[in-house]
């Protein structure tokens, strides 16, 4: 029966390949961006967020003697290079990106919420600024996002109306 510690540790490792994937699908992403050019400074930007985000877990995971999942690495960062690549086909690519990060930004708060919480509940509670830094810029992000998606589709809208490719 797993403890507190064993499931907060398979959380570290659940994230460390979350934020793998994270930058798989944003990759791929910004580089592809065209006609929108805040998009891309704040996606790079949250890429660097992101490789310092897995900094910290990796920090963490030596902590608890837990060693990042390859397997759960690769497999995760396998699957967002295939969903950045499907949306490449879409001619609304950048709208069905905003959306999908969107969605994923949550995804991120979510797990992060529940590693604060069992770190707390497990003992190690000198890992909760180090989360919560994680977490706090995922809701940066994802407030970002939200401000944005309707602008950007508007953008796309008249972009394409006046016969410009404007998908990315």
């Amino acid at each position: 029966m797993p403890n507190t510690k064993d499931i907060y540790t398979t959380g570290l490792r659940n994230a460390h390949a979350m934020e793998n994937q994270a930058l798989s699908i944003l990759r791929p992403q910004v580089k592809r961006i065209e006609h929108y050019p805040e998009v891309a400074e704040r996606i790079e930007q949250h890429i660097g967020e992101t490789e310092k985000q897995i900094e910290r877990l990796d920090q963490l995971l030596e902590r608890v003697d837990g060693d990042r999942s390859a397997l759960k690495d690769t497999a995760l960062s396998m699957a967002g290079s295939m969903a950045a690549i499907g949306h490449t086909m879409a001619p609304d690519e950048i709208v069905k990106n905003s959306f999908a990060n969107f969605a994923f930004e949550n995804y991120e708060i979510a797990a992060y919420k529940s590693l604060v919480a069992l770190a707390e509940g497990s003992g190690q509670a000198d890992a909760v600024s180090l989360l919560q830094a994680n977490l706090d810029e995922e809701l940066a992000m994802a407030e970002w996002l939200d401000k944005h998606i309707q602008p950007l589709t508007m953008r796309y809208a008249s972009l394409s109306s006046g016969g410009v490719d404007a998908k990315n």
